[in-house]
């Protein structure tokens, strides 16, 4: 069978040693069979092992070959729409279990990097830059909320006082989430994949799951092998295709394009983010960005909606990294690479089981890095049969795209063109 490589990234050249994982040959039993190894696979792993489940994880390529190797790398806490949204949808009761999570993510990152000793240059502190009076007042407006579920790490940041943590003029404010913060996202996973292994769950790659034989005792079937398990979480997100028809329905892939410059040296490091938080800008179609260990600027942007590869990806990024900092004029790229997130229409992760025996969880609509790690706890709660938070985002409603799968790329780009209309106009 085909061998599914790395895409080549920064993060895939500068990736910790790893031993080969072996594809599955013949027929494994097991508790809990998990398909995907990205961080909602590998996050579910880790919580049912250390509550004596026995997993096996099937991946179609590597562990971490999706969104949790490719990602901009930061924390960033709550959800893709807060919990004023969700409130509004839902009810003050949901909203408050939703709300106590929000911020659950990244402590669960932290617990793991330091419980099984992960190098993935873990940082702390990230940054919401605001560019109008408009954004601003929402991030004011977000930290009241914020710290109405117990959420204090968080300070207001003016125009004088942004600049003494990011050299970019375009700001008039932000705000500074010390819970936040950046981590190289392909070595997290590869070390939460070691920690699997250390507890005794195995982990098969170059394994695609073809199909799910559903009933008491499902099976998931793979090129040359099967799993039977009590349980099977789906966790492919945006790498799923249609293995399970009604979850492709109501979620959409989206392309988000990175580039990464070559190594700045300690000194202009320094002048851009001088205390090495992590950024993102205030707008719809957001700009993110944070500096790696080696001094090298990460900066990603930009949607494609239906998930294409773009053909050059520096022509439509570098523009933006330049607009924050002109300075980099005569750096030279040397990785640029697109990675695929799932989107919902209410913009919501998607969790449910079908049947008695099929969970899932996808749709983290770009807040997938703390998400993911908070979804893998609430799934092995409720194979645990400790159902509450698994049904508080179970309960949340989701839609399909106006036009079905056919439309749902022109509807979301129309969409996205408006609001990212909005932004420049300042509305």
């Amino acid at each position: 069978m085909a061998n599914t490589p790395y895409p080549q990234s920064y993060y895939a050249a500068s990736a910790n040693p790893v031993p080969p994982r072996p594809a599955l040959q013949g027929e494994v039993q097991a508790d809990v069979c998990i398909i995907g190894a990205g961080y909602t696979g590998l996050s579910s792993a880790l919580f049912l092992l250390e509550n004596g489940f026995k997993v096996s994880v099937v991946e179609a390529a590597k562990v971490g070959f999706g969104a949790s190797g490719r990602n901009g790398g930061q924390i960033v806490n709550s959800y893709s729409r807060d919990i004023d949204v969700i409130e509004r949808t839902v009810g003050a009761h949901q909203a408050q279990l939703l709300g106590e999570m929000a911020f659950e993510g990244g402590r669960i990152i932290r617990e793991r990097v330091a419980k099984y000793n992960i190098q993935c240059d873990l940082k702390d502190g990230g940054v919401f830059a605001a560019l109008t009076s408009k954004q601003m007042g929402h991030l004011e407006s977000q930290k009241r909320l914020w710290e109405r579920f117990g959420h204090n790490q968080l300070e207001l940041l003016d125009r004088q006082r942004i600049r003494e943590v990011v050299a970019c003029d375009n700001y008039i404010g932000g705000m500074l989430d010390m819970s936040g913060g950046h981590i190289h996202p392909l070595n997290l996973a590869l070390g939460e994949a070691a920690a699997v292994e250390s507890l005794g769950g195995t982990i098969y790659e170059q394994t695609p799951a073809v199909r799910i034989e559903r009933g008491a005792n499902p099976v998931v079937h793979t090129p040359q092998g099967k799993v039977r398990a009590k349980f099977i979480i789906v966790a492919g997100n945006a790498y799923l295709g249609n293995l399970v028809p009604e979850l492709a329905a109501k979620s959409m892939p989206c392309g988000t394009q990175v580039i990464t410059t070559e190594p700045l040296g300690d000194e202009l490091a320094r002048t851009l983010l001088p205390q090495d938080y992590c950024v993102e800008d205030c707008n719809y179609l957001l700009d993110y960005y944070r500096l790696t260990s080696d001094k090298r600027l990460i900066f990603g942007g930009g949607v494609v909606y239906g998930a294409r590869d773009p053909a050059n990806i520096e022509a439509i990024i570098r523009p933006k990294m330049l607009k924050a900092f002109p300075q980099l004029k005569n750096v030279k790229i040397d990785y640029a690479w697109t990675g695929n997130f799932l989107l919902t229409l209410s913009r919501l992760p998607q969790v449910g089981r079908i049947g008695d025996n099929i969970y899932y969880s996808q749709g983290c609509s770009g807040h997938g890095v703390t998400y993911t790690h908070l979804a893998g706890k609430v799934l092995a709660e409720a194979m645990r049969g400790q159902a509450e938070r698994f049904d508080a985002f179970a309960g949340l409603p989701h839609y399909p795209f106006p036009g079905g799968q056919m439309l749902r790329v022109p509807f979301s780009a129309l969409g996205a063109w408006y609001y990212s209309l909005r932004d420049r106009l300042g509305f």
